[in-house]
């Protein structure tokens, strides 16, 4: 975790944020002290219709071509 002068943050407050937006977490210090914490904010829970939508572009699976590609690589008599 980096640590950041309020002077610092004042004269660079734009870099810092976008440290914290690219997902770094920050602490400001004062005299030397940790006094506050930038951190990003997580990204809103998906919905469930957002879910079926990824749900239903997902690819087919055929399970015997699966197990044929598994038996490919790996001894079947494992």
């Amino acid at each position: 975790m980096a640590e950041v002068t309020i002077r610092e943050l004042r004269n660079h407050g734009g870099e810092v944020v976008d440290r914290v937006a690219r997902g770094d977490q920050v602490v400001i210090t004062r005299a030397g002290q940790p006094v506050a914490e930038l951190r990003p904010i997580p990204p809103p829970p998906l919905t469930a219709a957002a879910l079926l939508v990824h749900w239903h572009r997902l690819p087919v699976v055929d399970p015997a071509a699966v197990r044929s590609d598994i038996d490919e690589l790996i001894d079947p008599r494992l």
